[in-house]
């Protein structure tokens, strides 16, 4: 995603993010091909590489080709999709898995090697065979509107060896956050703790190297005087934190369904399907009212509902009906989808037109550091927590009835009362570690409250104040270059658009 964002800035985003859908596209059709294990995670990494591109050089688009209080609109309306994308793709993955059986409508035997059947049975391959004509339906729409919507471009290098320390910094960080709470590396014997500190200290040099080599360099990889300032600064901040609580709601939500309530697979597509439609609700409906709200008070807004989504989600027990969980759900998907294009505009404002790609990768990655966070935490204390419990249960033949009532105790194991017990015990117990991890996200989304201070006022208000604006800093930069008009470059400053006469 930076190295996108960054390349969006020097050639352009049409040619990236067509490029990007190819090998999003090819990617999907090697992962629904994929004969092994091996092979499967070879595709997704392709797979990951086009998906990458195409979230910030989108936003860079629109940030682009849409200026004053049309750039929020147009944001909102990304931020929706793509959240709405995000939150889907498990009510998508299953009912693709029970809609779909090609083996018995193509009349294919799965044994024997066939060749056809290899490649398309079972079900689960075409979750990622939907992903083809869905991309090449999106590369159909980029090409035949490519004449209208390139960007400018400009001049630069690309710090081939800046990319490379920040992208080493993500990876070890990423992997080692993952790690924490893990029992074993599969196919390992190193211990998951070690490699964890090793990878999490190895994540902080490249930081380090890479803000030094950002000081040092003409036109480095990323600039670390973008974060000088506030306005910038305090978006990444906001989206590293929401993007925590936003982990911990839709995994903790589903965690919740399934093994607190023990529901099955629609019950899990109901509530997801709550926070999916809420989040991008939310999204699209900020990118609108920013135009007459400011950025800081929408943020506020909008952190206050996703708090009391996550106060209502730490009073859950092991009785809550599914309804009341899907509403929670609702309720914090809302509030996280209005700070969705406060913190997007507020990022690419203060950055400037030369580095609207840029800005749109800082403010996803820390988004996605933040649900890496909030991962690692509900690994290393939810989930490990839950499965040590259920050890403990069968630790011995004899070691389930301390968890019973005294009456059942002269019952087996499996007798029905005697599950039925154990499965009331493991719910409130799995229950009760649930409202600590929605406590914990509830109090780190209320800590972005006070860098949302900083957002500043109505989208694009600084902008239009013709030259003290940030955007508009950078427009003779852009004017000049290979994109849009000199009169689409004033506008995609924020700048007021001249009359239609004039333009002409």
């Amino acid at each position: 995603m930076p190295l996108a964002g960054r390349l969006a800035d020097l050639w352009g985003a049409k040619r990236l993010f067509m490029g990007a859908l190819l090998v999003f596209i090819a990617g999907s059709a090697l992962a629904g091909a994929a004969q092994d294990l091996d092979q499967l995670i070879a595709a997704r990494l392709v797979q990951g590489v086009g998906g990458g591109v195409l979230v910030p050089v989108g936003t860079a688009a629109a940030s682009h080709l849409f200026g004053g209080a049309a750039r929020p609109r147009a944001l909102g309306v990304i931020g929706a999709l793509t959240f709405l994308g995000i939150e889907a793709r498990p009510v998508a993955g299953a009912a693709v898995l029970g809609a779909i059986h090609a083996d018995d409508a193509l009349g294919l035997a799965t044994g024997g090697g066939n060749p056809i059947a290899a490649i398309l049975a079972p079900a689960w391959r075409w979750v990622f065979y939907l992903n083809v004509p869905i991309g090449l339906a999106a590369l159909t729409l980029a090409w035949a509107a490519s004449p209208h919507w390139e960007t400018p471009t400009r001049k630069g290098r690309v710090d081939a060896l800046g990319a490379f320390w920040f992208g080493l910094a993500l990876v070890a960080g990423l992997i080692g956050l993952t790690l924490v709470g893990s029992r074993d590396i599969a196919g390992t014997s190193a211990d998951p703790t070690i490699v964890s500190a090793v990878l999490l200290g190895l994540a902080v040099v490249g930081v380090v190297i890479s803000v030094i080599r950002g000081l040092r360099v003409d036109d480095p990889f990323l600039d670390p005087r973008l974060f000088k300032s506030v306005s910038f600064s305090s978006a990444a901040l906001v989206s590293l934190l929401t993007g925590y609580g936003f982990a911990t709601a839709i995994i903790g939500g589903a965690v919740f369904v399934d093994r607190v309530l023990y529901g099955g697979p629609d019950e899990q597509r109901f509530a997801l399907g709550a926070l999916a439609g809420a989040t991008a609700l939310g999204a699209l409906a900020s990118g609108f009212v920013v135009r007459f709200l400011s950025l800081r008070l929408v943020t506020l807004v909008g952190l206050a509902i996703s708090i009391g989504g996550l106060v209502v989600m730490a009073g859950w027990d092991s009785q809550v009906p599914v309804d009341t969980v899907a509403l929670a759900l609702g309720v914090f998907g809302f509030g996280f989808g209005l700070t969705v294009t406060p913190r997007s505009t507020a990022a690419v404002e203060a950055a400037g037109r030369r580095a609207f790609g840029v800005a749109s990768a800082v403010v996803t990655v820390a988004r996605m550091i933040g649900m890496a966070v909030g991962l690692a935490i509900l690994t290393a204390y939810g989930s490990t927590t839950i499965d040590r419990l259920a050890d403990e249960i069968y630790a011995t033949p004899d070691s389930y009835l301390q968890f019973i009532p005294a009456e059942l105790r002269d019952r087996p194991l499996r007798d029905p009362f005697v599950v039925q017990a154990l499965e009331e015990w493991a719910s409130r117990e799995a229950a009760s570690i649930m409202v600590g991890l929605f406590v914990v996200a509830a109090i780190v989304t209320a800590a972005a409250v006070l860098p949302s201070l900083a957002l500043g006022g109505p989208a694009g208000s600084r902008a239009r104040m013709l030259g003290r604006g940030p955007a508009s800093t950078d427009a003779t930069h852009a004017i000049g270059a290979t994109g849009p008009s000199a009169a689409g470059g004033r506008e995609a400053d924020g700048l007021e658009p001249p009359e239609p006469g004039l333009a002409l």
